[in-house]
């Protein structure tokens, strides 16, 4: 092979192991995760309707469960394609192991017809006597046992064949039971369906019905998200404040000449943080690791982006959010994207306890917990344990809100996380 086109055969080969289909085995597990959230959202639902919860939370979880109905359709589809395509090789093998054994059996029973025509023409003692020279006779004798060795061998391979044939004619009667199991699953998966779409469809009905008082708690909730935020704001201030405070004491301690009153009051007063040679060297270590911090969970989806967008049932209402929510695992915990100083724990309302950490004029708060590992002054490192993210009880959701700030200014997450 030409040294040009090896590089080339390596990636084929690579290309078509990474391209392979995933087996029975892989739909299957996966198949069972997704029937497992199935029955996590049946539960909650349940849980809502008993409790007469929000219909909007509702219908989000319907919808949610309805995808993953169709999830599981379209991998018992896939089984059932993978099993035909199984089907089809095996009997193709049936149907060519059917033809050699044929034609085993004919060359075989052709060749016991002529040994046995031979037999009765002449035995085989006077085959070999009739040799004109020992040379001759020796090898007629190797003839005869080549011959035999050959009828041995045939035999043997006939049965080899019926063997193979029988086990490919019974994983196919296997196959065929599995291919029919899968398809009274499927067509079961597509009545209950239909039956979830109706559910929704209900639910959908009902919110209609109630718009007036959904969208006033809606409206509610986003008034709420707006008292927290100014809340975040003036208690970031305060951080800056006291910060700026320690700074200008420091100064009028280092060189009490050249620092007036007036500009201590500035310092004390500025609406942003005067930094420190250490603490300009955190702020530009963190500027610098843009769009390379980790995330504040170890696993998680972000389900409502920074910014201002359509709530999710009213289109038409547009609802701000002043960070990014990350719907994550129940039980999990939140951890700093970055090294810094705990600067405030705080309970935000009862059930929202939200934890600042400072780094240099950047801040980052960690909202929604139900309880904290840190305190107000510790230091903290990257993906340091913070506390545990509060479970919703009304919708099942285990949800971080997480901001990022340079002084009183919102940023977008989104651009500061790794691959958000």
């Amino acid at each position: 092979m030409p040294r040009f086109l090896l590089p080339l055969f390596f990636f084929l080969c690579s290309l078509q192991m990474w391209s392979q289909p995933p087996t029975q085995e892989q739909l299957e597990e996966r198949k069972a995760k997704i029937q497992l959230e199935i029955r996590e959202k049946e539960e909650l639902l349940n849980s809502m309707k008993s409790k007469e919860k929000s219909v909007v939370s509702q219908l989000m979880i319907q919808k949610e469960k309805i995808g993953l109905k169709e999830k599981l359709i379209k991998t018992t589809e896939k089984q059932t394609k993978l099993l035909n395509n199984d089907i089809y090789i095996n009997q193709v093998k049936i149907n060519q192991l059917n033809k050699d054994l044929e034609q085993l059996r004919k060359d075989y029973a052709a060749m016991i017809l002529k040994s046995y025509k031979s037999r009765s023409e002449q035995s085989r003692a006077m085959f070999l006597l009739s040799s004109e020279n020992f040379l001759q006779a020796y090898k007629r004798a190797q003839y005869m046992k080549q011959y035999a060795s050959y009828r041995r061998m045939q035999g043997q391979e006939i049965e080899s064949k019926t063997k193979q044939l029988v086990g490919y004619t019974n994983k196919i009667v296997v196959q065929k039971t599995e291919k029919e199991k899968l398809i009274t699953e499927n067509e079961k998966e597509k009545q209950e369906l239909e039956v979830e779409k109706k559910e929704q469809e209900k639910i959908a009905l009902q919110i209609q019905k109630d718009k007036g008082k959904i969208m006033a708690e809606i409206k509610k909730k986003q008034q709420e998200t707006r008292k927290i935020d100014a809340q975040i704001q003036k208690l970031i201030r305060e951080t800056i404040a006291a910060a700026n405070k320690k700074t200008a004491a420091s100064r009028a301690k280092s060189n009490p000449k050249t620092t007036t009153a007036e500009s201590t009051k500035a310092v004390e007063t500025s609406a942003k943080i005067v930094l420190t040679p250490e603490g300009q060297l955190v702020a530009n270590n963190f500027r610098a690791n843009k769009g390379k911090l980790p995330w504040p969970v170890e696993k998680g989806v972000v389900t409502l982006p920074y910014g201002d967008q359509p709530h999710p049932i009213y289109k038409t209402l547009m609802v701000h959010n002043s960070g990014v929510e990350i719907t994550t695992e129940n039980g999990a915990t939140a951890r700093a994207v970055f090294g810094g100083e705990v600067t405030k724990v705080i309970k935000l309302s009862p059930l929202n306890i939200a934890v600042f950490i400072q780094h240099g004029d950047y801040f980052t708060v960690y909202q929604n917990l139900s309880s904290v590992n840190v305190s107000v002054g510790d230091k903290v490192s990257t993906k340091e344990t913070l506390g545990r993210i509060r479970t919703n009880g009304d919708t099942g959701k285990t949800v971080l809100k997480f901001l990022i700030l340079q002084n009183t200014t919102y940023n977008n997450p989104a651009s500061w996380l790794y691959n958000m």
